[in-house]
């Protein structure tokens, strides 16, 4: 049965892509630039050098998985009319099954890879792709956009330069309070449903434990596991997302005698949703 369902929705995708490739298309009057972007934080990075001069298009909304996200079909059609697409870049896993059919949408899409530069984390998936939730990292990313942004409408480069210059100084400011204040953390180890918090870790002297192992829910036998490794460290908080499994985070938090607290990696208020990261991390 699940082989019949995977196969009616691979039938229901081609269809709906060859409706869409074939399709004409719609002109916008705007004279703005229309973007895409894998996920929300990409919308504040491009949105902060670019203002009012272009119009983002976000493929893996807000309270949505990326993992497992399928896009509907007017998201896709609004994607004929896009000049570039902001591709994360790290091997998201949204990005590693659509791409090519952003491709056949929009034959003519410039495709950027924010991640140029950043050295990839290894991970038991492949690489890590959470590459946006470190400081140190969204400025390389902001830059990239920036870069492309400057080349694909340079009548705009100086006002592009000047609104990404006040927005990395904003980063470098999140950058160097995380070094300041992590620095004096005596618990090197943070425990987390989803691994998220990768490259934040590695590059502020963190360590992360993960209950989610390559994004299957725990068994009962790894649960037993995390809860003896929470005790070593003397571990008492757990950083879940709002699509975690609340039951399993209650469960290891009343046996480790642990507080939770919600953040969410994919928050599009990026700088602000880090400050609220970075508060609850000097806690502990």
């Amino acid at each position: 049965m699940s082989a019949r369902r995977l196969t009616l929705a691979s039938i229901l995708l081609i269809i709906t892509l060859l409706i869409i490739v074939f399709t004409p298309v719609k002109k916008e009057t705007s004279n703005k630039i229309i973007v895409a972007a894998t996920i929300p934080p990409e919308k504040e990075f491009i949105e902060k050098i670019a203002g009012d001069k272009v119009q983002v298009i976000v493929m893996v909304p807000k309270g949505a998985d990326p993992h497992t996200y399928e896009p509907n079909p007017e998201t896709l059609e609004k994607l004929k009319n896009a000049k570039v697409y902001f591709e994360i870049g790290s091997g998201i896993e949204f990005e590693k099954k659509w791409m090519e059919n952003i491709k056949s949408i929009n034959p003519h899409i410039l495709i950027v890879n924010c991640s140029e530069g950043i050295k990839l984390l290894p991970s038991s998936e492949g690489t890590d792709p959470h590459v946006w939730n470190s400081p140190k990292n969204a400025i390389k990313i902001v830059e990239n956009i920036y870069t492309t942004l400057s080349k694909i409408d340079p009548s705009n480069k100086n006002y592009y330069e000047r609104n990404k210059d006040r927005y990395v100084s904003e980063l470098k400011k999140l950058d160097n309070e995380f070094s300041e204040t992590l620095s004096h953390r005596k618990n090197k180890y943070i425990l987390v449903y989803h691994p998220a918090w990768g490259y934040l870790c590695h590059d502020y002297g963190l360590k992360q434990i993960a209950i989610e192992k390559e994004g299957k829910e725990p068994n009962p036998e790894t649960i037993k596991e995390i809860i003896n490794e929470a005790k070593r460290y003397q571990i008492k908080t757990i950083f879940i997302t709002p699509l975690t499994n609340k039951e399993n985070s209650k469960v290891i938090a009343k046996e480790i005698g642990a507080k939770i607290i919600v953040i969410d990696p994919l928050a599009e208020n990026y700088v602000e949703n880090m400050y609220k990261v970075l508060e609850a991390l000097k806690h502990e």
